[in-house]
């Protein structure tokens, strides 16, 4: 998820401080102590199923129209992931009847208030431990550096592991997991500014955050661009550029025109370079160029896509050339699973897409 932080956004962001802080709900997170080696699956493997975020705080949406569209893409995500796995969404439980309206019957509701949508970054990031049990491994979420309230959100993390009796690992950093990319293997991608950032990790140097990132992941390699700085609220997750569709494949969703003084389109293609010389094979995806919604600040990013069992759910932006270049693509990388494209137009307003908007629990 990322947003245009310089201009005038139609979608305020409220910035707050969490009810608790990192080192209040994990005070052995100060260090880096010794931990059980954990392994984070890949995004293709089999999943047990998708937790998602119902959208409700009114501090964060203020429009209540556009708050109900806003819900309603949730909801279309959600209808489209259920059927072919499980899906469960968190919410407030004195929300459940309203809710459940709008969600296929198979979608299970968890009494686990929210405020916001993003459940990649808020989420749980469940890893195995080297017994093969099932675990959260805790990168704390802070509001993207205190830009946005998270109250609720900063707990959801502890309150599914509690739910689900999962030991949690904290993993020593503070960020989100839309922050990072992951082959399932060996291998993380990530953008300097979303995790060196005073923000997330004031004082600690890159080689130390990318040491945790690995050790969270169980990677052995990461691979570093700078990415972008205080331009958005996520400072350029990697995940609305870059994804892994395999080991060493990956989809980057690129400008068709490079603007030299947009700074996001610079640091793209800065990312490129440096995937491509560290040996990653890049499928290009084109940007639409004629989409339904003309904002600078929306997100058209074909790579925020998310596998699921049987399927990748992807958004379509109303440009037929590009839209069916991201299916053709993603039908080439996937070519056993269908591919499903949703108009999540609202989603892309407040600045992300559907991969950010869930998080796999791994089968």
């Amino acid at each position: 998820m990322w947003k245009r932080a310089t201009k005038a956004n139609r979608r305020e962001f409220l910035a707050g401080v969490a009810a608790t802080s990192m080192v209040a709900a994990f005070p052995s997170m100060t260090k880096a102590a010794r931990r059980p080696l954990l392994k984070v699956p890949a995004e293709h493997d089999p999943h047990a199923l998708t937790f998602m975020q119902w959208p409700i705080s009114r501090k964060v949406h203020s429009d209540p129209v556009f708050l109900g569209m806003l819900q309603q893409s949730i909801a279309t995500v959600a209808n489209a992931i259920v059927e072919f796995e499980p899906v469960v969404m968190l919410a407030d439980g004195r929300l459940h009847g309203p809710i459940s309206k709008r969600l296929d019957k198979r979608v299970e509701l968890w009494d686990i208030p929210t405020e916001d949508l993003w459940a990649r970054d808020s989420g749980p990031l469940f890893a195995k431990d080297q017994n093969g049990k099932l675990v959260v491994s805790h990168i704390q979420f802070n509001g993207w550096g205190n830009k946005q309230i998270h109250n609720k959100d900063g707990l959801i993390a502890q309150r599914v592991a509690e739910r689900l009796n999962l030991d949690i690992v904290p993993a020593a950093v503070i960020g989100e997991a839309g922050g990072v990319e992951h082959n399932g293997d060996d291998l993380l991608i990530a953008h300097e500014s979303s995790w060196v950032n005073d923000n997330r990790n004031p004082g600690l140097q890159r080689s130390i955050i990318g040491d945790r990132l690995k050790d969270a992941y169980g990677a052995s390699r990461i691979i570093w661009s700078e990415g972008v700085y205080d331009e958005d609220i996520t400072d350029y997750h990697i995940d609305s550029l870059v994804r892994f569709t395999d080991r060493r494949r990956a989809i980057i969703n690129l400008p068709v025109t490079p603007y030299p003084d947009d700074p996001f389109h610079a640091a793209a293609l800065e990312t490129e370079r440096t995937l491509r010389a560290a040996g990653l094979e890049l499928d290009v995806i084109p940007e639409p160029e004629f989409r339904r919604v003309k904002s600078l600040d929306f997100v058209a990013s074909y790579a925020n896509f998310y596998i699921c069992n049987g399927a990748v759910i992807v958004a379509e932006f109303g440009d037929k050339e590009t839209d069916a270049e991201a299916v053709a693509a993603l039908q080439r990388h996937f070519p056993d699973r269908e591919i499903v494209a949703l108009n999540i137009d609202p989603i892309g307003e407040v600045g992300g897409g559907i991969h950010c908007a869930t998080q796999q629990m791994p089968a």
